[in-house]
């Protein structure tokens, strides 16, 4: 049985094997030994409540207990641009007329912004190849909404994650080549890498504050604007499902699109339940996760801040029945309360 937990400093070591295997374009999880200790650091002080909550950083593993092994990891940032600078590139449209020759022109731009300071971000979201199927990427990817629905009063009203964007088979980014080559002077890599090590201010230093008119660019880095890259299709379309919508905001690297939505409006925080644990008495426990990608489903997740986890299961998301290996996976005992969602937004509630 899969199941996401909170990360811990013995995580590490998986962690930056699955961190080696992402390549470019994922800020939030750089192959760093040291910078992710320092963040597994902030991750234990996050969960035990023992940091000032906008700089809480909630990291979660994807462990398959049976291999012994970390295949996925997936996060939430309580708030982002309020210790240092973040920055995205806002598409606006405007309109340009003549009435003496009833010529109307719409001109897109982009415009360096720092609206979302704030705000928190869902990052990090990565899964194994070899796990790349059934559930195991909604679970993944779902069960750290549960924990925002347990603890609302952790996060900002609004919440966002920046998608991967466009590269082409040579790994190469369009959107850079046109748009931040010619300020910053480095290959996209480069640029990546040193926004991953906290290091941002040299955006506002390098990047004009005037607007960027996207027809002066070329047509593959038009055409990427707000595009998501190949392999993060999957997650776009299950953020999506749970409340997210792209609304003109861009990573200013790679012109990938920003999802947001506010807390509220998240499918986790208005259909999930808590409801007691039911363990199955008669050998009719509901199936783990391994079970068919189709079958109805639900995650069940526990409502500890410190011993958060969370499983997915083929049940009746009214009344799931728990075999004992799941409520092992979970650390709890019948009775106890678990925060319960159909995995699938068109579920029953």
């Amino acid at each position: 049985m899969l199941v996401v937990r909170n990360a811990s400093a013995h995580d590490l070591d998986a962690i930056l094997a699955l961190a080696a295997g992402i390549g470019a374009g994922m800020t939030t999880l750089k192959p760093d030994r040291a910078a992710l200790a320092r963040r597994l650091d902030v991750v234990a002080a996050s969960f035990a409540g023992t940091i000032a909550p906008h700089a809480a950083d909630y990291l979660f593993v994807l462990e398959d207990a049976a291999a012994g092994r970390i295949c996925g990891v997936s996060a939430i940032k309580a708030a982002v641009g309020l210790d240092e600078p973040f920055y995205n590139y806002r598409l606006s449209t405007s309109v340009h007329a003549s009435p003496e020759s009833g010529l109307v022109n719409r001109v897109q731009s982009l415009h360096l912004v720092h609206d979302l300071a704030g705000a928190s971000e869902l990052c990090s979201l990565y899964l194994h190849p070899d796990y790349r199927q059934g559930w195991n990427g909604r679970l993944l990817s779902k069960a750290r909404l549960l924990f925002v629905a347990q603890f609302p009063a952790l996060f900002a009203a609004r919440i966002f994650a920046e998608m991967r964007g466009y590269q082409d088979a040579q790994g190469r980014s369009p959107f850079w080549d046109s748009v931040g080559r010619p300020f910053f002077r480095m290959d996209f890599h480069e640029a990546d890498d040193l926004c991953g090590s906290g290091d941002r201010r040299f955006i506002e230093q390098l990047v004009p504050r005037l607007p960027l008119y996207t027809h002066l660019l070329g047509e593959a880095a038009r055409a990427a604007i707000g595009r998501t890259h190949d392999d993060t299709v999957p997650a776009r379309r299950m953020l999506e499902g749970e409340g997210l919508h792209f609304d003109g905001y861009v990573d200013i690297f790679d012109g990938g699109p920003v999802l947001q939505a506010n807390v509220r409006d998240l499918r986790a925080v208005r259909a999930s339940r808590v409801l007691p644990a039911v363990a199955a008495t008669d050998g009719t426990a509901d199936a783990p996760a391994d079970a068919p990608a189709d079958a109805p489903a639900v995650l069940v997740a526990t409502t500890r801040r410190d011993a958060f986890r969370a499983v997915a299961v083929a049940a009746d998301p009214r009344a799931p029945v728990l075999a004992p290996a799941c409520l092992d996976a979970l650390g709890c005992a019948p009775g106890a309360p678990l925060r319960v969602l159909a995995l699938s937004a068109g579920g029953r509630p």
